[in-house]
C-alpha cells in the first residue's frame, strides 16, 4: 500500500479526504483554534529547532541547505517523527503548516524525509 502523506495550509478547511492532520509548525498558527485545525496532534518537536526556522526565514533562497540541516535535525531525533510514519501506515494522513510558500517550507521538507522512511517516492 502507498502511503499518503497531503500538505494543508492552516488556512485552508479540513476535508475528510485529509485523514488524521498533524500541525508540524514550531508556533501555533495565527487566528486558528484547534477546533477550525481538526488536528489529530501537534507535532510541534518535528518542526525544525527555532535556530533554523529563524536562519530560513531571514534566507529562504538558502532552501537546499535548510532541507540538509533540517534533515540532520531529523535523523538525530527519530522519537520526534515515529508516530507520523505509523500513523502514515495507517492511512492517509496530512502535514498542517502556516508558510504562506506551499512550496518550500518545512512540512514539505518533512514529508519528503517521511516518505523515504516509508520506502514510498509518494506523490506531492
Amino acid at each position: 500500500m502507498r502511503a499518503r502523506i497531503g500538505l494543508k495550509r492552516a488556512y485552508e478547511e479540513p476535508a475528510a479526504e485529509d485523514g488524521q492532520r498533524f500541525l508540524v509548525d514550531r508556533l501555533w498558527p495565527r487566528g486558528r483554534s484547534r477546533e477550525a485545525l481538526d488536528l489529530v496532534d501537534w507535532a510541534r518537536e518535528a518542526a525544525p529547532s527555532d535556530d533554523l526556522r529563524r536562519r530560513f526565514h531571514r534566507e529562504p533562497q538558502l532552501w537546499d541547505e535548510f532541507c540538509r540541516s533540517y534533515r540532520a535535525e531529523l535523523e538525530d531525533r527519530p522519537e520526534t517523527w515515529r508516530a507520523l510514519v505509523e500513523a502514515a501506515r495507517e492511512g492517509p494522513i496530512t502535514l498542517v503548516f502556516a508558510a504562506r510558500d506551499t512550496e518550500r517550507n518545512n512540512a514539505v521538507a518533512l514529508r519528503s524525509f517521511l516518505l523515504e522512511r516509508l520506502g514510498d517516492a509518494g506523490d506531492p
